[in-house]
């Protein structure tokens, strides 16, 4: 029997308890008869101040996983989606991504399961995108050597990056969108041929739809690869016009 208002696919994500853009975008991306469950991973709303502050940030999210897991199986999800990025590459890469997979699959008897570092390739497969990028982040210098080593793992190269050390979890939702332009506007190289956007909780989805009109290239928004990855990976196609190249032509 399936879900009344989820007759197509229930949702479960696990996000920080933090994170105040994971929810609102994932709905502005979710077709009819779809739905979305979230489960908060509990986090203090710490002060971030230097790469060490960054650091134990990713450690705090990434003992929250299984706990966040727990609660969310309890609604019975379809597919699970993991509603942070930078967990999702840090400390290895594809290599990471997978111990993460592994986790999930041990508690969740191998559910379908997207993160950002399966999403995004597959986002920039389907947008016939490989080789340089710009890269925007909301996080630390830290994260840089992390994500540059990934995205290398699946054909880009970083040419440009702008990460704009936001003072704590909650605060990245609260950059300003003149601040988030001027970075996208900032990292376009004329060779890069699109620009890429980690951080869940950095509201770029909507800003990322409407730069791809005024660059003429893609400008990927982590939430938004993330979720329309969940959604083909579920066999569902729906294209939704106003949110980006992603999907509306994927």
């Amino acid at each position: 029997m399936v879900d009344v208002l989820g007759w197509r696919c229930h949702y479960g994500i696990i996000t920080p308890s933090t994170n105040t853009v994971v929810q609102p975008e994932y709905e502005a991306l979710r077709p009819v008869g779809v739905t979305n469950h979230i489960a908060r991973m509990h986090i203090p709303n710490d002060p971030v101040a230097s790469d060490a502050d960054f650091n134990e940030l990713i450690r705090r999210i990434d003992a929250a996983i299984e706990p966040a897991l727990e609660r969310i199986l309890t609604a019975e999800p379809d597919h699970i989606i993991l509603g942070i990025s930078a967990e999702s590459v840090w400390n290895g890469g594809m290599e990471a991504a997978r111990a993460i997979r592994a986790r999930v699959d041990r508690m969740t008897g191998g559910l379908p399961f997207t993160q950002a570092a399966d999403a995004l390739p597959g986002a920039l497969k389907a947008l016939g995108i490989s080789g340089p990028i710009g890269l925007v982040t909301p996080y630390f210098p830290v994260a840089h050597a992390h994500l540059a080593a990934y995205l290398a793992e699946i054909g880009c190269e970083v040419v440009a990056a702008k990460h704009l050390e936001r003072r704590g979890p909650v605060d990245i939702a609260r950059t300003p969108l003149a601040e988030l332009r001027a970075a996208i506007t900032e990292v376009n190289r004329p060779e890069a041929r699109a620009i890429i956007q980690f951080g869940a909780n950095l509201p770029m989805g909507a800003l990322a739809a409407s730069a791809e009109t005024w660059l003429g290239k893609p400008v990927i928004a982590i939430n938004t690869a993330t979720y329309w990855h969940a959604l083909r990976s579920q066999g569902i196609t729906d294209r939704i016009r106003g949110l980006g190249r992603l999907m509306e032509e994927c």
